[in-house]
């Protein structure tokens, strides 16, 4: 088993006491339990009992459980919550806006069990009568039951599917005859979901190739098997397409299957216009060869320089390419600092020391601590004078840990009315100040963007923290002007975040694209809760790259002498 797929198991367990309304620190240990089996470097699945228990933040209890899933498929207490609560009300927590809260109200006070009852519900009106479901929600799930949105769940986060990728990978390698294999497609271009893996391979004895990618202990089930390409299915629902390809033709085919299909279309018409003709085998003339061996050979006899993955969607690419005008886009070492990280202060796993130490072993230069305010109240959120205790351990720790700037900071909610959870005499004092929303995130579109605007007007707010509120788990973006929060921020001087966590990955590559033409600044941030974390920087990069961000539009890339005179 995965990580990804042990954390989706806590997650669900988490969900099921949640729907059963079981103890708040119950389901907090399987969430806390599930973010760090995600977010862990290792696989859990290859560790003894012993190695789990060393696990920070798992004890004895949850590495039993651990040890039973991974060796048997289940556990005693995931066993019991299924056969207590309706299969169908589990399969309500995957339609978008409907988290365990709202499904055990719809349970409680509709009576509904299964999507059969809730599309009945919908049909009679019926949600309207229970507090919290208005018309905005009704049309949400009568789009998800259509299949819209539905369908769309059955896609990884890029993360997970980095994990799969990494192994199939790591297991590909020890075959003596491939020559070099890379994942292409939606993975390749980074996309922040994947519904499968195209795999390339190089290499001259396709038959051992294929032998050996059908013993991949991960595989569930075959779905074809060929000379040269074989398609099957992973453990954790992952289709893997595997392909074995010629030198010649290696280049070609990684252009090809890389993508997105309208880029691939753009090119064979240029290829057309030239006399050519483009597909997976190579570059066309007649019957002879003119590129195919590498991209860039194949993109230059087009007439255009190489073009990174992350931007072949077909938004402008390619007649950039051709005109000289590509972006030098964001790369993980341009980063110099991180602008929003927890500690134990609140809901973080980690001392401020430990962050800090961590934050500089990843190359930064400067670190933000930004625990959640007040409001936060699960997060034990911190009021003025929390706060100034907390100001204190900076500057111990600060003086003990050499090589890294440490900066007092704060994520402070938005109210409902655009005002800040903390008063401007305490924001005034920080060095960082974050504002995100995270409650009643279903306002309309005009309440959303008023509120956002008036956190943006207040002249200590440094940046909008994971502005849609996003989770590609399972809750749509929050509905707001973007133009005008865009036209605000430029005014203001404001930034807007580009959250890296995997989950989160907002602001998305197109509403990146649009802030960089509208002069606004971001900042790719971890918004790290344990030391891991910051790994996941990569992961913020990757959008930041998909929307055409350039170090020069990302106030985290300067060094913390020009970021304070910002």
């Amino acid at each position: 088993m995965q990580n990804h797929e042990i954390a989706k198991i806590l997650d669900e367990v988490a969900d099921m006491l949640e729907v059963s309304e079981d103890s708040f620190f119950r389901v907090r240990a399987y969430r806390n339990a599930a973010r760090i089996i995600r977010d862990h470097p290792l696989p859990i699945a290859q560790m003894d009992l012993k190695q789990m228990r060393e696990l920070p933040g798992i004890g004895a209890d949850m590495a039993g459980k651990l040890k039973s899933l991974v060796d048997t498929g289940d556990f005693d207490v995931r066993r019991q919550l299924a056969g207590k609560i309706p299969t169908g009300l589990i399969e309500l927590l995957r339609l978008p806006g409907l988290g365990p809260k709202r499904v055990r109200l719809l349970s409680e006070r509709l009576r509904i069990r299964d999507i059969d009852d809730l599309k009945k519900a919908l049909g009679a009106g019926a949600l309207r009568t229970v507090r919290g479901f208005g018309s905005r929600m009704e049309q949400q799930l009568a789009q998800a039951l259509i299949g819209e949105k539905h369908a769309a769940r059955a896609r990884l986060m890029y993360a997970e599917a980095a994990q799969s990728a990494r192994a199939l990978l790591d297991y590909l390698h020890r075959e003596a005859a491939v020559e070099h294999v890379e994942v292409a497609g939606s993975f390749r271009r980074r996309k922040e979901t994947v519904g499968d893996l195209d795999v390339l391979a190089l290499s001259a004895a396709p038959a051992a190739v294929m032998e050996h990618f059908l013993r991949f202990d991960a595989i569930k089930q075959v779905l074809g098997k060929g000379d040269t390409k074989s398609s099957v299915l992973l453990s954790g629902g992952l289709q893997v397409d595997l392909r074995v390809v010629a030198r010649e033709s290696y280049g070609a085919a990684m252009v090809y299957f890389t993508g997105s299909q309208a880029h691939g279309v753009h090119l064979r018409r240029i290829a057309q216009s030239r006399g050519m003709l483009l597909n997976e085998y190579g570059l066309f003339r007649g019957a002879e060869r003119v590129a195919g061996a590498s991209e860039e050979e194949v993109y230059r006899a087009l007439g255009l320089p190489l073009i990174a993955p992350e931007l072949r969607e077909d938004r402008g690419e390619i007649e950039a390419a051709a005109a000289g005008r590509l972006p030098r886009l964001l790369a993980r070492e341009d980063l110099r600092g991180d602008l929003h990280s927890h500690s134990t202060y609140t809901d973080g796993r980690a001392s401020i020391e430990q962050m800090a130490v961590r934050a500089r072993e990843a190359g930064l230069d400067y670190l933000a601590v930004t625990d959640h305010s007040r409001r936060v109240a699960m997060a034990h959120g911190l009021d003025p004078l929390r706060l100034r205790d907390q100001w204190r351990e900076i500057e111990a720790v600060a003086k003990r840990v050499e090589g890294i700037a440490l900066l007092r900071g704060i994520e402070v909610d938005i109210l409902d009315d655009g005002s800040l959870d903390l008063p401007d005499d305490v924001l005034a004092e920080l060095d960082w100040v974050v504002a995100s929303v995270h409650y009643k995130l279903s306002q309309s579109a005009k309440e959303m963007t008023r509120r956002m605007i008036a956190a943006m007007r207040n002249p200590h707010v440094d940046v909008i923290g994971h502005p849609s509120g996003r989770l590609l788990t399972g809750r749509e973006p929050s509905e707001f002007d973007l133009d005008e929060v865009l036209h605000v921020a430029c005014e203001e001087g404001c930034a807007l975040e580009v959250n890296s966590q995997p989950e989160r990955l907002d602001l998305t590559d197109s509403a990146c694209l649009k802030a960089k033409h509208a002069g606004v600044k971001l900042v790719v941030s971890s918004d790290a809760h344990h030391p891991r974390d910051f790994a996941l920087l990569e992961y913020g990069v990757n959008q930041a790259r998909r929307g055409w961000l350039e170090p020069a539009d990302v106030l985290n890339t300067r060094p913390l002498a020009q970021l304070r005179q910002r």
